[in-house]
């Protein structure tokens, strides 16, 4: 049942988050602040995310997949393949453990900041967020990379 995050449902990513976390040899997650994202950008803040998942890993892997990109920083062999989290079954749990803990982190920072809907669009650009955005302007985890911000602040 395992397959790219984005093909299952809330509730079957929530199921298979349990099962993975439950049977993977190691679960490693990594997390890039936003400030940092709009230092460094978007792909550098990814990689650094990715390097600091695989650093977390224990035992240490010996080789590393990679749904589309490869990742310099990580000194093991590794794999970028296009299309993984639909080809590679631990592409595809990665995909799973990433999609359900960011959904996660935003549901709890829907609490830390009221008003902005986090817990229901989860951060991603909709007509909502945008709505809570203009009538609030940006909170402090807000990118002020992210287009729809940098139109409410003026840049």
């Amino acid at each position: 049942k395992v397959r790219d995050s984005k093909q299952l449902t809330a509730t079957a990513r929530q199921t298979l988050f349990t099962h993975i976390y439950r049977d993977a040899v190691a679960v490693g997650v990594g997390w890039t602040k936003p400030g940092d994202i709009d230092r460094i950008g978007i792909v550098p803040a990814t990689r650094r995310a990715m390097r600091l998942a695989v650093e977390s890993l224990a035992p240490s892997p010996e080789a590393v997949l990679i749904d589309y990109m490869t990742v310099p920083e990580i000194d093991l062999p590794q794999r970028g393949i296009t299309g993984g989290d639909r080809l590679c079954l631990s592409i595809a749990c990665a995909s799973i453990i990433a999609k359900v803990t960011r959904d996660r982190m935003m549901a709890s920072l829907d609490e830390t900041y009221p008003g902005y809907g986090f817990a229901r669009h989860k951060g991603y650009g909709t007509r909502r967020h945008v709505a809570c955005l203009q009538l609030l302007g940006p909170c402090p985890i807000h990118r002020r990379s992210f287009s729809p911000v940098r139109a409410v602040i003026g840049q």
